[in-house]
């Protein structure tokens, strides 16, 4: 018989939220593999929850080298519970590849859920809800970053990203860029906290707002791409830019012109430009 794998989802910022049967799951486990263990125990402490597991750290530096041992106790018999500083392991969190690991072993994985920052800044943003996708964390370097976005930038589900508040405005002001400044977005700080804010607008207004400093835990909500309503395809927009070049518009000036007209993201005008010149 072997043990189960069990990911229990932590509270996102009041322990009021945690649930019961989090509470009997900490006190009953053999073992923990905790992304942070004083933070297990501070949590431990406020729910009057006395730990008698092996407690094991487990976070990003050695996930990957703690796997093995983590599955040879789940093989002996034991069960393993994992958690992370808040929400649920496996989402930007310390967890997927002991996950991966398990299965492959054949060991049975279920899940405690709890509070999750990514749908909590959904419900509250004021964007469509029916159809998401989780970004995660954007890329920390300008060029990666703006390349993702870029990527992004036609996609026409509501995306959900997590970012740093050292990161915010420069991220925003990227996002500006590559979805266009009227995007609609929102970014909720602190969400269930006691300074919780949700801030609403256009991401150039945003941008604006952030741009002197924000503090707090960052989730960042932004529309999906509108339904273009000019042109869409690649060479016809390359053509209005040639157009206006050969009306005397600089280039430049002539793709904001053509994105703003047509509803599309200067990004995706250059890029049809540049694959026309070639």
């Amino acid at each position: 018989m072997t043990g189960t794998l069990l990911l229990a989802g932590a509270p996102i910022g009041r322990v009021e939220d945690a649930s019961g049967r989090l509470r009997s799951a900490l006190a009953a486990a053999p073992v923990i593999a905790a992304e942070d263990t004083r933070r297990l125990r501070r949590l431990a402490g406020d729910l009057g929850v006395e730990i008698a597991a092996r407690v094991v750290s487990y976070n990003d530096l050695n996930e990957r080298a703690r796997a093995a041992g983590l599955v040879a106790e789940l093989l002996a018999g034991r069960d393993v519970l994992v958690i992370t500083d808040a929400g649920m392991p496996g989402v930007s969190d310390p967890g997927y590849r002991l996950v991966v690991a398990a299965v492959a072993a054949g060991v049975e994985v279920t899940v405690l859920p709890g509070p999750s920052a990514v749908t909590a800044a959904l419900a509250v943003s004021g964007l469509p809800t029916d159809r998401f996708c989780f970004e995660g964390f954007p890329p920390r370097k300008p060029g990666e970053r703006s390349r993702r976005l870029a990527a992004l930038a036609g996609e026409p589900r509501t995306l959900v990203f997590f970012e740093s508040p050292r990161r915010l405005p420069a991220t925003l002001a990227a996002m500006a860029d590559a979805f266009g400044a009227d995007r609609p977005a929102a970014v909720c700080r602190e969400l269930t906290k006691t300074y919780e804010e949700v801030r609403r607008g256009t991401l150039a207004d945003l941008a604006a707002w952030a741009e002197p400093g924000v503090l707090g835990e960052i989730t960042l909500v932004v529309g999906g791409a509108p339904e273009p309503e000019g042109l869409s395809d690649p060479a016809d927009l390359a053509a209005a830019v040639a157009v206006r070049e050969e009306a005397g518009t600089p280039r430049k000036q002539a793709i904001a012109e053509v994105a703003k007209e047509n509803g599309t993201p200067k990004r995706f005008v250059y890029d049809a430009v540049v694959k026309a010149r070639k």
